[in-house]
């Protein structure tokens, strides 16, 4: 065997460990939900994912009622602190720390595109004034989004402040 095979079955080996460890975070995260929503008795499943190296998970509901909006919280708030908890849960089983990623009734993936569209609004400002654009303080899954989008643009922004507080700045070519 070549240096170039192992190296590759090796890559492949990690990769294969990677997912796993992944899918690992997600069924741990997913079973301590689960009794979260059996002890808030709400009505939700549970939906597993791996998403640009790191586990997803959401919670979703068939029905119309308005009980995952507890979940969600005024500004996704109490969704931030629900996502925290899990990482917290899924660290305690394995010892690593997760980056797993929570989303409740589609909030997440609907802020996403409105962020999305933001951050192609900001970079489209940037570019026809020629100044940096500052927008309003956001949250750091927020701010990811806004990068990738500016980035996607053609254009660099930055973050600047300090958290609450802190916000992105996009800047010009």
């Amino acid at each position: 065997m070549t240096d170039t095979q192992r190296q590759s079955g090796g890559a492949a080996a990690e990769g294969t460990d990677t997912l796993s460890r992944l899918e690992q975070e997600g069924e741990i995260a997913a079973d301590y939900l689960e009794g979260l929503l059996d002890i808030a008795d709400l009505d939700g499943d549970i939906d597993m994912d791996v998403e640009a190296d790191r586990a997803a998970v959401s919670i979703v509901s068939d029905s119309t009622s308005r009980d995952l909006q507890k979940l969600v919280g005024r500004d996704g708030e109490v969704l931030e602190a629900l996502q925290e908890l899990t990482r917290l849960a899924v660290h305690r089983e394995t010892g690593d720390r997760s980056r797993l990623m929570l989303d409740i009734g589609g909030f997440r993936a609907r802020k996403r595109e409105e962020l999305a569209v933001l951050g192609a609004k900001a970079a489209e400002e940037a570019k026809g004034s020629g100044e940096p654009v500052k927008l309003n303080p956001m949250t750091p899954f927020e701010r990811k989004v806004v990068h990738d989008a500016v980035a996607a643009a053609g254009l660099r922004s930055e973050s600047e402040g300090e958290e609450p507080e802190r916000r992105v700045v996009v800047l010009p070519v």
